[in-house]
């Protein structure tokens, strides 16, 4: 292998060589390609996975988390995704709990951290692919390739398809996978530098490695593969295993070859690291059209794809030079172990191109690639050029990387980033069109649904939240329609079904909503919101007891329902109970103690029950908490008129007005206390 990392000494200079300072250059360059992503928000999947996630927070057992998927879900649950992470959601645990909150910068940080640690990693793990194991008399370990090693780690480094994984938070867990599945790599490495002296430490060795694989799976579970390069890498490297011997006997026994069963998104997969320019958050829905007929010119993208593959794994097999068998043939294995997971060769998984699953692929290609630039100048005579090449690659894909990285600081940018990467995704669409929708720009956000609904007509998402939109914008015929078909696709649609309860209540069609709310409930049993609405329509319909009674189920599932809390004290207070309305306030206001919601409507309550004092204080709170909401002022000022503290009634009636000049309420007790004012002067006088 000397003769091979020699031939790249015109591009990787001997001061670079020493094990700190080729360490600390990939290292630097992995922190610099990344670091603009330290304050991005929480973007696409962080959503669920963090934000949303009860698993993150102090009340959560820990113990759950064992028992819950990677977005919070309890396994056992049919709406599960079944990703079992449990050690990558405790670090996001531990992230929330030492930053005081959803932070996102701490979150950013760790990752890009992590990505730095790979890196660094990588320069061992490159050194004993492309080196071997050997050692000097006092047991150190000899790098026998220190500018392939390195070249290798600083492409990995920098490549621009690991923005995925560092700059969206829910990366981690391949970040993490990744470094695990290295850590355990390197600990079977030891094993056998070990084995000359005592056989007990290889076994030390050894049990860690396998600790280490198992802990790599926990965080994602791609990172069992490491047992199989693990194989690998005995049988080439320590067992010595000649392969060619091998293959030289099978042919002799049997020529045939089996029929090879490839796939379009192989190739593109390929591609992305070839050239990582055309980068995409989501890669679903239309992104990538299905070939329908061997006349369609992506067919010679699978030629290229496995004409590549075969002939790699053909001088992986046959060549004639050892330590060429033993590179291709570990370089492979680390290029496709690691992503058989994610091939659907052996299971469904939910997508068909993702650029996280590359992060540990990608290592295996970084050492091809170095391979590859390694043998070109062996064999040419050109190695300025060559040189330029390659510190060509590693600019453009570091500025592709900063680039990329702030296009994931914000879900405005990723989103529209890949309108023109994949113009016919729904989904794309879909994100932009919510994303427009979440800052209030709802006649942008429509025409984006519109686009996504277009080009998916059974996106019943994109139905929904269009349907919603115009529901808020008062055109219910429409909202309707768009509720029904959604319903009609997904029949267990919850959401699509309390939305669709909530547009036939403004239409004033209280049967078929009530009929809806039930059938989403049935759907989704856990449905506060839900029963919310139902309550509303009790109330409505003046069915008193039935409305306390939904609102009291969303209570009773989501205690901080502020909202059920509110409409209970109200239906209470507007039918004479006070003292029921009292206690169900004080309820709240337990559960919700800064409330100024909740603080006004208990305030009204004490106030009809003539405990002004503590009224009075319910609405200085309220008030102190949004001093601009006229009706504070407004209700506070009938106390005090109650209280006979006139010339406080007064100036609060005047503030009320000064905010809400066209409260009738207000300008009518303001007017009679104004009058008994005059009164009582005339009277003075």
């Amino acid at each position: 292998m000397a003769e091979w990392d020699a031939s790249l000494d015109h591009v990787i200079p001997s001061s670079l060589l020493p094990p700190f300072w080729a360490k600390f250059l990939v290292g630097f360059a992995s922190l610099m390609c990344f670091a603009r992503s330290y304050d991005g928000d929480f973007v696409f999947d962080d959503s669920e996975a963090i934000v949303n996630n009860k698993d993150l927070r102090a009340e959560t057992p820990l113990g759950d988390l064992w028992h819950h998927d990677f977005w919070g879900s309890r396994l056992s649950s049919n709406t599960s995704h079944k990703s079992y992470r449990p050690l990558t959601v405790l670090t996001f645990r531990m992230n929330y709990y030492l930053s005081g909150g959803f932070h996102p910068v701490s979150f950013h940080v760790v990752n890009i951290a992590l990505h730095g640690g790979v890196c660094v990693l990588l320069v061992d793990v490159f050194s004993v692919l492309f080196g071997g194991l050997q050692y000097t008399s006092r047991g150190r370990r000899l790098n026998l390739a220190p500018r392939s090693s390195l070249l290798a780690a600083l492409l990995f480094a920098v490549h621009p398809v690991h923005t995925e994984c560092v700059a969206g938070v829910v990366g981690r867990a391949d970040l993490l996978g990744a470094l695990f599945f290295l850590l355990s790599f390197l600990g079977y490495c030891k094993a056998f530098r070990e084995t000359n002296k005592e056989g007990t430490h290889s076994t030390f060795w050894v049990l860690l490695s396998i600790l280490l694989g198992a802990v790599a799976m926990l965080c994602k579970e791609q990172g069992i593969t490491v047992l199989g390069l693990n194989a690998i890498f005995d049988i080439l490297v320590i067992g010595k295993l000649n392969v060619l011997e091998i293959v030289r006997k099978l042919l002799r026994k049997d020529r045939s070859l089996e029929a090879i069963n490839y796939n379009y998104y192989y190739s593109l997969n390929a591609w992305l690291l070839l050239c990582p320019w055309w980068l995409c958050f989501d890669w679903s829905m239309g992104c990538i059209p299905l070939i329908k007929s061997v006349g369609d010119w992506r067919v010679i993208a699978l030629a290229a794809l496995w004409f590549c593959l075969i002939g790699l794994i053909c001088q992986a097999l046959c060549s004639e030079d050892s330590h060429k068998r033993r590179i291709l043939t570990l370089g492979l294995g680390f290029l496709i172990i690691p992503f058989l997971p994610a091939s659907n060769l052996f299971f469904r998984v939910g997508f068909v191109v993702a650029e996280r699953v590359l992060y540990l692929p990608s290592a295996g290609y970084c050492m091809l690639l170095t391979f590859g630039f390694a043998a070109l100048s062996k064999h040419t005579k050109k190695k300025k050029l060559i040189a330029a090449l390659i510190l060509g690659i590693l600019f453009l894909n570091t500025l592709r990387c900063v680039v990329r990285s702030g296009e994931w600081r914000s879900e405005d940018h990723l989103f529209r980033s890949a309108l023109s990467v994949c113009p016919l995704n729904a989904k794309v669409h879909y994100n932009v069109g919510k994303n427009l929708a979440d800052k209030g720009n709802q006649t942008a956000a429509i025409r984006y649904y519109r686009e996504a609904v277009r080009l998916n007509p059974k996106y019943v998402h994109a139905m929904n939240n269009l349907g919603n939109i115009l529901k808020e914008r008062n055109e219910l015929q429409e909202a309707e329609e768009l509720l029904s078909l959604a319903v009609q696709i997904q029949p267990d649609f919850a959401a699509a079904w309390m939305n669709l309860g909530i547009v036939q209540n403004s239409l004033k069609r209280f049967q078929a909503a009530e009929q809806s709310y039930r059938t989403a409930i049935k759907h989704r049993r856990k449905y506060p919101d839900c029963y919310y609405n139902l309550g509303r329509l009790y109330a409505d319909l003046n069915r008193h007891v039935d409305a306390l009674n939904a609102w009291r189920n969303a209570t009773v599932l989501k205690p901080e329902h502020s909202l059920a809390w509110n409409n209970m004290i109200i239906l209470l207070d507007n039918t004479g109970n006070l003292a029921q309305a009292e206690a169900v306030g004080r309820e709240a206001l337990e559960l919700i103690p800064n409330d100024h919601s909740l603080m006004f409507s208990l305030a009204n309550v004490l106030g009809k029950s003539q405990k002004y004092k503590e009224s009075e204080a319910l609405f200085l709170k309220a008030i102190k908490a949004h001093p601009n909401t006229a009706s504070y002022h407004g209700n506070l000022a009938v106390l005090y008129h109650r209280w006979g503290h006139l010339d406080l009634a007064k100036k609060h009636y005047e503030i009320s007005l000064r905010l809400d000049p066209t409260a009738s309420g207000t300008k009518e007790n303001y007017g009679l206390l104004r009058r008994k004012l005059e009164q009582m002067q005339k009277k003075n006088v």
